[in-house]
């Protein structure tokens, strides 16, 4: 238990005393991202606000540094803990400045107020946030991106141990995602802080995590790394998905293949075939792809949306039997795509395929 900084034993959450979600046991470094994936209503949110006592766990406790979170007073706490809820802060007549000021609270005497260097600090980390431009503008009067940054500056102002967030990159467009994220990744790595949250965009998850854990049901089935995590079964069954797919190598969503009689035959290598794949895909044109190495890019997309792949294994010259089932399917189909491919010697059978096609005059070329 040395090297663990932040750890649940035996934790249950709920409401009103029945258990939602049970046996939660949480290990993490300190410097860490854990993020907490799956479907909306799963109990994420529950698990968050019961770790950071805004919910009572029913039962067992959360640990920070082997010290009892349950025992800490709230003050206490808050110089260990901060905290990124969805439930919206509704001050009355706050500016921004103001809000994120509230995070050097727990450093201040009674009367709240903040010292030069507390004044120094908020300006600091408005500035590293960018949100220096909105610290007099009334808090209410923001869009809720805005708000999202501004209460993560609030939260980076009280110089957490641990920071908590749930969701934080809702409402965020793309640039924004990515900036909260890389902000969160230097506090992690650069500043030590354990950082815990929920986020629905699992691509994110896959790529800012060290572990991760699946809330879906009464128990937590999967926490581990992301390698151990991001594999098609598991995602498949916490997301009950049954049309689509989720592409691991890509960390994004592939809609279903095409129903029906395969019409199109696409030759492609290195990513040549990805679009045409996803437009045969977005006209319902059923397809077969191949021939493709297993370790080419095309063929990570072309498993989820073809009809059926012709691939070989990688660095291999290309097998009799695959030729000729490729072969097979192609002369079967009205359109023969060649996306574009090079060819070389494990390869060079493709440039049979594409001559055959030629022949048939049924060959269009893709620049």
């Amino acid at each position: 238990m040395n090297d663990i900084f932040f750890n649940t034993r035996d934790l249950s959450v709920g409401y009103k005393g029945e258990v939602l979600i049970r046996d939660i046991d949480i290990e993490i470094k300190k410097g860490e991202i854990l993020t907490l994936i799956g479907p909306n209503g799963s109990g994420k949110s529950t698990i968050l606000k019961s770790i950071t006592k805004h919910l009572e766990a029913i039962k067992g406790d959360t640990y920070i540094a082997d010290a009892s979170v349950s025992r800490m007073t709230y003050k206490e706490l808050s110089k260990l803990v901060a905290v990124v809820l969805t439930d919206r802060l509704k001050p009355e007549l706050m500016t921004c400045r103001d809000v994120v000021a509230t995070g050097r609270y727990p450093y201040t005497g009674s009367l709240g107020i903040l010292s030069e260097d507390d004044e120094k600090k908020v300006t600091e980390v408005m500035r590293r946030i960018h949100t220096e431009d909105l610290a007099e503008k009334d808090f209410t009067a923001i869009s809720d991106g805005q708000k999202q940054r501004v209460l993560l500056a609030r939260a980076i102002c009280q110089e957490p141990e641990v920071i908590v967030l749930d969701e934080p990159t809702s409402f965020l467009d793309i640039k924004h995602k990515l900036e909260l994220l890389n902000i969160l990744r230097e506090m992690a790595k650069e500043k030590n802080i354990t950082v815990i949250m929920s986020l629905h965009e699992i691509d994110l998850a896959q790529k800012i995590s060290d572990k991760v854990m699946c809330v879906s049901g009464e128990v937590i089935k999967h926490f581990g790394t992301p390698d151990e995590i991001f594999r098609p079964d598991i995602i498949r069954e916490l997301y009950d998905i049954t049309d689509g797919a989720y592409n691991i190598e890509f960390g994004s969503v592939e809609l279903p293949a095409p129903k029906g009689e395969p019409e199109v035959f696409v030759i492609s290598s290195c990513g040549s075939g990805i679009n045409v794949f996803r437009r045969l895909q977005k006209n319902e044109v059923p397809f077969y792809a191949g021939i493709l190495y297993t370790n080419d890019i095309d063929y990570v997309v072309a498993r989820s949306l073809a009809a059926e792949v012709f691939c070989e294994k990688p660095f291999m010259t290309i097998s009799d039997e695959v030729y000729e089932k490729a072969l097979s399917a192609m002369k079967k189909c009205r359109r023969i795509i060649d996306a574009g491919i090079e060819i070389g010697e494990c390869n060079a059978r493709i440039a049979e395929l594409i001559r055959t096609a030629e022949k048939t005059g049924r060959l269009e070329r893709i620049n």
